[in-house]
């Protein structure tokens, strides 16, 4: 069960240092759902928990493959966004059933697309932009 916190962060370090903290306590089958404007971090933050996670490959935006898989070894992280999805239809589509079962951790960018599929445990992630463009603030909620 995670906590809830809120950090700002003025790094790409900084950032992939809150990712590490929520990587360490992930379960296989979780939802990390991320909120935030175009450019917030949401990809920088799956970045930092793939790193976190022993992934050596990069972790990219799926923006035009809808879903990217990377093994960790502990569990398939699936990294997916929805920003081109028109709804919960698409998303079961693109298999999100699937990763559940089979003990996948999800990180969802857009997770409002998801309606009622987004489970109730997920971990809610919300990145806010400031005045400073380096600058984010991230909320940690649920999980």
């Amino acid at each position: 069960m995670m906590t809830n916190k809120t950090v700002t962060v003025r790094s790409v370090e900084e950032t992939w240092r809150v990712a590490a903290e929520v990587a360490a306590r992930l379960r296989p089958g979780q939802v990390v759902a991320l909120h935030g404007d175009l450019g917030a971090g949401k990809t920088t933050f799956v970045q930092g928990l793939g790193r976190a996670l022993g992934l050596t490959r990069p972790v990219t935006s799926p923006t035009f493959t809808l879903c990217t898989e990377y093994a960790t070894p502990a569990f398939t992280l699936a990294h997916l966004d929805l920003y081109r999805l028109t709804g919960p239809d698409d998303l079961l589509a693109i298999g999100f059933l699937e990763y559940l079962e089979a003990g996948a951790v999800v990180a969802v960018e857009w997770p409002e697309r998801a309606g009622e599929l987004l489970p109730a445990d997920a971990l809610h992630v919300r990145f806010t932009l400031t005045g400073d463009s380096d600058t984010r603030v991230i909320e940690l909620a649920g999980g």
